[in-house]
């Protein structure tokens, strides 16, 4: 089978490369479409694991079904998890499943830039769920991503009749727009230094897209009336979004660090500050299973629409322009390789 091989972002190379044998318990899943997530790029973190194969927002059809396997069966369209937890360790019965040191040792094989992907027993056990008729695969990519999402909202409390202010207008900012309006609440403002990525937030929904150049605090607070927002995330891992973030809560609010900042990035936090008006400060990784079964729900019931933040689909062949233009960012939101065929 053919397989898109990161070195580093500016070399990502087709390769030949033999299709997974799989054992009892496990599947063979014949990819669709894969799609291009911001920490792909990431060079810091994935030069020291190359060569590798990529990939972990994938939907396709069950090629081949493992001895014992029997919740699916060849020709299933799915939407595979590629990290997932154990369900019984002590995190996980706290519900801290992303915690779990499962979740962040598994993945599938070889990774989902390649025509097929060998499904592990735990993951097809707890982390494989049935794409809903409904759905398209490129919609199906969409499902990780949203997880981290949804599950980002849940841990910061999000409910109706919250505002919300989004550091950082990339595709996982973009959706975190989008969650918030569907969750109802009732202001939404975001932040980039992109034209683009702003006027695509006005799009998708925010009240507000202001660059993050400007006096973000201020703009903030001028338009909720003197106050800051009840939830703020951060999806970028600039570090002057932090300096900007920690001036923008309501008194009581929560900030969530979403976007994953480079090793011995420190941050300046006026501890008194933050003291005083009872902010917490939380973090969210990845996404358990009952994250994916929502935003499958989510997607499947239109509750959130995502076609509209597709900016590129491609071919396995064209993996390295993909790289590139997620990493270069200029122009592109959703980037979708397709490994066995452009639909």
């Amino acid at each position: 089978m053919r397989a898109a091989v990161y070195y580093r972002n500016s070399f990502v190379r087709i390769e030949e490369r033999p299709v997974p044998e799989i054992g009892p318990g496990e599947l063979l899943v014949r990819i669709s479409a894969s799609g291009i997530c911001g920490s792909d790029v990431m060079e810091w973190y994935r030069v020291r694991k190359a060569p590798i194969v990529l990939g972990h927002e994938v939907s396709g059809v069950v090629e081949r079904a493992g001895e014992g396997v029997t919740a699916f069966s060849p020709g299933d369209r799915v939407v595979v998890s590629h990290h997932v937890p154990c369900m019984t360790c002590a995190l996980c019965r706290d519900g801290k499943h992303t915690l779990c040191d499962t979740l962040r040792s598994t993945s599938f094989d070889p990774g989902g830039f390649c025509e097929y992907v060998r499904v592990p027993a735990l993951q097809t056990r707890i982390g494989t769920f049935r794409l809903p008729d409904a759905l398209s695969f490129e919609e199906g990519t969409f499902v990780e991503p949203l997880a981290c999402v949804l599950r980002g909202m849940r841990i910061a409390g999000m409910r109706e009749g919250r505002s919300v202010v989004v550091l950082g207008s990339g595709l996982s900012g973009l959706l975190h727009v989008k969650a918030a309006r569907m969750l109802g609440a009732s202001f939404v403002a975001t932040t980039d230094v992109d034209e683009g990525r702003l006027a695509a937030a006005m799009r998708f929904g925010a009240d507000a897209a202001w660059s993050a150049r400007d006096d973000v605090p201020g703009l903030l607070r001028a338009a909720l009336g003197g106050k800051g927002a009840d939830l703020v995330f951060v999806t970028t891992a600039a570090l002057p979004a932090y300096a900007q973030a920690v001036r923008c809560f309501a008194r009581g609010g929560v900030l969530v660090m979403f976007g994953l900042p480079d090793p011995g990035a420190v941050a300046p936090f006026p501890i008194h500050d933050l003291w005083m008006e009872g902010v917490t400060i939380t973090s969210t990784y990845a996404g358990a299973p009952d994250d994916f079964r929502a935003a499958i729900e989510a997607l499947a019931s239109r509750r959130i629409t995502v076609t509209d933040m597709i900016s590129h689909r491609l071919p396995l062949e064209e993996a390295q322009k993909g790289f590139e233009l997620v990493a270069g960012a200029k122009g592109a939101l959703k980037v979708i390789l397709f490994p066995n065929g452009v639909p």
